[in-house]
């Protein structure tokens, strides 16, 4: 990503994405180890912009689809060089859609050279479903081998911080290219 990039951040609603931004905000300004308690969010209704400034002065903008806008979603594909896809590893009625969702994204042509970032959110509930139960559901193996796009996948808790460093890592990351 160069300067002034978007990188989206799309899923369902409900799974977390608002309060990933705040959470990856405060980590920016405050550094690692910072973490108040978790601020309140609403759902998103439309679209939500934040810009981040990151190592090596890097701009970035965050786009964060609301879950209800997933059918419009692909008029946003064009101008995007990274995705962050999240879901609720929490919730299994959800897992499905969230698997079609993944791989209309995977499958957009606009999106073949973009870097994704899959999110298996919520890992801090005792109910929600291991990594390799996620992994399995998703055949996430299958999808990484066919996909044209490089997947990174990170088990995350925005309410707790869990793999908070991991997603700004990536970011950084995806901003050097």
């Amino acid at each position: 990503m160069s300067a002034g990039q978007t990188c989206l951040l799309l899923g369902a609603t409900g799974v977390g994405k608002t309060l990933l931004l705040k959470r990856l905000q405060h980590l920016i300004l405050h550094g690692p180890g910072s973490l108040d308690a978790p601020p309140s969010t609403l759902p998103t209704v439309g679209t939500n912009l934040t810009d981040f400034t990151l190592k090596k002065k890097k701009k970035l903008t965050i786009r964060e689809l609301g879950g209800c806008m997933g059918p419009i979603w692909p008029s946003y594909f064009k101008d995007c060089t990274s995705v962050i896809f999240m879901v609720d590893s929490a919730n299994i009625a959800q897992v499905s859609a969230s698997c079609m969702q993944l791989l209309s994204v995977l499958s957009a042509q606009p999106l073949h050279a973009a870097s994704i970032l899959l999110l298996f959110n919520k890992r801090d509930i005792p109910c929600t479903m291991s990594l390799l139960e996620m992994k399995s559901l998703f055949r996430l193996d299958d999808i990484i081998a066919s996909a044209p796009q490089q997947i990174t996948t990170v088990e995350l808790s925005a309410r707790s911080g869990l793999g908070l460093q991991e997603v700004l890592t990536w970011l950084e990351s995806s901003a050097v290219k």
